[in-house]
């Protein structure tokens, strides 16, 4: 409205006063170039504004053309059409120039908001055209009454379509699969019928399951394995315990996803968790993080004093957008993908989100590499804090900066945790909690089908049991849901393409050794970067997860499915035998003699992972979690069937299989906000 200023001065005040309408247009013109070079920031508008009103100043003062008051509408807007026209040309849309001033530097480089800025200026280039034909043809009441009546359709239009454009935008797509299913809770069921019945008891489904018992439905989850949890999960070795993956858990700070569930659930974050101590090997140098976020900055600064301004302003910005990120966490309980955003908090919030998270908006529209090269020099400075990427499976140049973040960052910033009593006793709470809420848990239970009728998913076959359901939630992985659960009849052939070709995640391989040492005064977590391996001191985290003065850690490293034969061939054996003594042996360059002291060894290929989780390739974080990979939404092509887990929003990680959990027990009961008694987080 500041830019159209001097326009409304000239084209009211000229009716009534003539050239002093003229003036006052110059002045204010001039007043709003000079207003913008003390801000510095000088459009396109006002520059041409000014010399439209200097060329009209100079016209009627010095050479007498009383045409420019005359005929101020359509000169005025007939120049108006040029400017948008040109502005169009030089691919600088003069409302991007104006747009700029109310809404923070975050959009300007966004696509969307520089595109719906395109269309916005073709818009008005139309509306001061057509105005400047009305002025042209038409008497001058007829004029001003049209071309306002035009002038205010391009206000509405410029308020509404931002808003209607960033929506449609990011929940066109996900609008064909946002069904709605009806249940009534207090509706008697028959022996085998529920309200909801979970295929996997992943953390993903335990969450989603014990949310929705809480909340009052019928719900049965069937696992295929003896113990739930899939790789949150743990076994025992002659009195030590091991986990199968799960060793550090985020999302346990005050306003945390994990945090928010154990509110919900009633349970006291101590009784399940312990923090994580943790030790970096790199170049030989033993560092020892401090569990103080402040400590930890200083640690850096210590090391590379060159880089320490960039240190404090990198973590500074890190901490504001983590922190934005789980600004939604309040309401419901984990972040939001943008097309959730759209349905549950209204198309104006996604609009505003850039604005209320701006740090975060920025991490997200970059990758982690980038945003490494925007503050430091120092390379073995990037490397450190690229230390725990292995949580991701991916390289800084490959994964976004939001996801280095939330999956590896935080650690630094709010600490990890390690689950108490190992990550089976985490996974059997859950299942317990399910139970005491009159829900049921089958192991030993493979799903054979999920049965569809007409679109909708109405349940599943399990050897000869049939369980009915309105609502499946599969916490399996996406390509064993839809290539072999669901009967391809009732899929499109380009969704099931797209499955199809979806890149797995790395797997791992790990070694379980019990030793007859006492490690206490190592910590919990060590990563290895020299020689590219991870050790978990299990016992340290819990002493209750190995015989007394021993010891239980497991060695883990990244490996390829498909460097392995198949599983029990003699080739298989040797591989994992030579890989486990290598991995020992890397091992050995932290903890001295380590092999001279084992008592208990054990090790998984990622042929173990799959067989016991049923994922494809026994892929650690389901679908590779790079830039290039679009996960599946939470909801599918089938009315009534949910994702749960890796395979979805927002990808691998206990942390994230929660969110997903969350996220789809909300959406099953409609997304109700709901006030969680406050509980101790300590």
């Amino acid at each position: 409205m500041v830019s159209f200023i001097p326009w409304i001065l000239y084209w009211f005040l000229t009716s009534f006063v003539g050239g002093l309408g003229v003036v006052l247009a110059f002045l204010s013109s001039l007043v709003i170039i000079f207003i913008g070079l003390f801000r510095r920031d000088v459009g396109l508008m006002d520059i041409a504004t000014l010399i439209y009103f200097v060329v009209v100043f100079v016209a009627v003062f010095f050479f007498g053309l009383n045409i420019f008051i005359e005929r101020s509408g359509f000169l005025g807007y007939l120049a108006l059409s040029v400017i948008a026209i040109f502005s169009l040309v030089i691919k600088q849309p003069f409302t991007f120039q104006v747009s700029r001033k109310d809404y923070p530097e975050v959009y300007w480089k966004d696509r969307l908001f520089i595109s719906i800025n395109n269309v916005i200026t073709v818009v008005w280039g139309l509306i001061f055209f057509v105005n400047a034909l009305i002025y042209l043809v038409l008497e001058q009441f007829l004029s001003v009454v049209l071309s306002n009546i035009f002038v205010v359709v391009g206000i509405a239009f410029s308020i509404i379509y931002p808003v209607k454009a960033s929506a449609y935008q990011s929940y066109k797509e996900f609008r064909k699969f946002d069904w709605r299913i009806d249940i009534d809770p207090k509706r008697s069921k028959n022996e085998n019928e529920y309200d909801v019945i979970i295929v996997g008891a992943g953390i993903g489904g335990l969450v989603c399951g014990a949310l929705l018992s809480k909340w009052g439905y019928k719900v049965l989850v069937l696992e295929q394995h003896y113990q739930v949890g899939g790789f949150c999960s743990s076994f025992t070795r002659r009195g030590f315990v091991f986990n199968s993956g799960v060793e550090d858990v985020s999302g346990l700070w005050e306003n945390g996803p994990v945090t928010y569930l154990l509110n919900e659930l009633g349970f006291r974050k101590d009784d399940l968790f312990v923090e994580n101590t943790r030790r970096i090997v790199y170049r030989g140098r033993v560092i020892d993080i401090p569990n103080s976020f402040n400590q930890f900055i200083e640690l850096l600064v210590k090391m590379f004093p060159e880089e320490e301004r960039s240190i404090n302003a990198f973590f500074s910005e890190a901490k504001n957008a983590y922190e934005e990120c789980y600004k939604e966490v309040s309401l419901y309980g984990s972040p939001l993908p943008a097309e959730l955003i759209v349905k549950v908090m209204g198309e104006k919030k996604l609009l505003e989100y850039p604005k209320e998270h701006p740090h975060f908006y920025n991490w997200m529209n970059k990758t982690y590499k980038q945003k490494l090269d925007e503050y430091f020099k120092n390379e073995d400075l990037k490397t450190l804090l690229c230390s725990l990427l292995g949580y991701i499976g991916s390289q800084p140049d490959r994964i976004s900066a939001a996801s280095a973040l939330t999956a590896s960052l935080s650690y630094f910033i709010y600490g990890g945790y390690y689950p108490r009593g190992g990550a089976q006793n985490f996974a059997n709470t859950l299942k317990k909690f399910i139970e005491d809420h009159n829900g049921k848990v089958m192991l030993m239970h493979r799903v054979d089908k999920i049965l569809v009728e007409n679109g909708k998913a109405i349940g599943v076959r399990c050897r000869d049991n049939v369980f009915r359901a309105p609502i499946v939630v599969a916490n399996a992985n996406a390509k064993e849901v839809f290539l072999e659960l669901v009967d391809r009849e009732y899929l499109d052939k380009n969704f099931v393409e797209y499955i199809k070709n979806l890149k797995m995640s790395p797997s791992a391989f790990m070694v379980f050794l019990g030793v007859d040492i006492d490690l206490s005064n190592y910590p919990i977590l060590i990563a290895d970067l020299d020689n590219e391996i991870h050790i978990t001191i299990n016992s340290n985290a819990d002493p209750n997860l190995a015989p007394k003065g021993k010891t239980s850690i497991t060695i883990t490293t990244f490996a390829n499915y498909h460097d392995f034969p198949e599983r029990g061939t003699k080739e298989y054996i040797e591989k994992k035998r030579k890989l486990a003594e290598e991995l020992i042996k890397k091992a050995e360059n932290t903890i001295p003699e380590l092999s001279k002291h084992i008592i208990v060894q054990d090790a998984a290929t990622p042929k173990t992972f799959e067989r016991y989780t049923s994922m494809p390739e026994g892929a650690i974080y389901s679908f590779d979690q790079s830039i290039n990979t679009k996960r599946p939404y939470f909801k599918t092509p089938i009315k009534g069937l949910y994702l749960v887990g890796a395979s979805t929003f927002p990808g691998g990680g206990v942390e994230a299989a929660v969110i997903s959990g969350i996220i789809c027990a909300n959406d099953i009961n409609k997304w109700k906000i709901r006030k969680i008694r406050a509980i101790s987080i300590n």
